[in-house]
């Protein structure tokens, strides 16, 4: 997010993680951000500041500013300097460029040194493709830390997302293919996307309990 009026409507939905993008290259870089615009956001959304091989003393600094409650390190980060962040009391989501089965194996030395991964399409920038790798390959991961799906989800995607069955998936990623330009959130798209979706959570666990009742569990 970088917009304050879109950051406005984007608060009364049902998330709970807003992105700030602090890598300069990036169309979505809200360095100029002021702070200020971002005490409407409530205490239940928490601020994630998305970092791509910045100093520590950078990512510090706009933790300080932007009240950051979590930080994504989107780049080439070590497990020791993920570590180090996690240390001070900040939640890590370390991101991981994927492709196949093979690309899980560079999260091993990674566990311990964050709170979530995120698993995004490889790309040869730093994210931000739009595009979706195989999701059948998630099947693939084993580690402990739980992660984030990201990559080119669509508002079209919700029953492949309600597909996942994977025990760690803990959320997913929902950017570029919400926007309407780089950084501002189509707020109707989010909005229509949220309703299909829990509708059919609501329709899942109704057929769940009704098998259920059906063969006495």
């Amino acid at each position: 997010m970088k917009y304050p009026n879109n950051i406005k409507e984007l608060v009364g939905l049902p998330i709970d993680m807003m992105g700030l993008i602090f890598y300069e290259k990036s169309p979505r870089y809200a360095g100029n951000l002021s702070p200020c615009e971002l005490r409407i956001v409530p205490p239940h959304i928490q601020k994630v500041g998305v970092f791509v091989n910045a100093s520590g003393e950078d990512i510090f600094t706009k933790i300080r500013e932007y009240d950051l409650q979590i930080v994504q390190l989107h780049g080439d980060e070590s497990p020791c300097f993920c570590r180090n962040i996690k240390n001070q009391g900040i939640k890590i989501i370390k991101s991981f460029p994927i492709e196949t089965n093979a690309d899980f194996e560079q999260c091993n030395s990674y566990e311990n040194a964050g709170d979530y991964f995120l698993f995004d399409t490889k790309t040869p920038a730093y994210g931000g493709s739009g595009k979706k790798f195989d999701w059948k390959i998630l099947a693939s991961y084993s580690g402990k830390t739980p992660f984030i799906l990201s990559g080119g989800i669509a508002p079209e995607d919700v029953a492949a997302v309600l597909e996942i069955q994977h025990p760690k998936l803990y959320g997913i990623d929902l950017n570029s293919r919400f926007e309407t330009v780089p950084g501002e959130k189509d707020i109707e798209k989010l909005r229509q996307f949220f309703a299909f979706l829990y509708k059919s959570q609501k329709q899942s666990e109704l057929y769940y309990l009704r098998t259920a009742k059906e063969l006495h569990f």
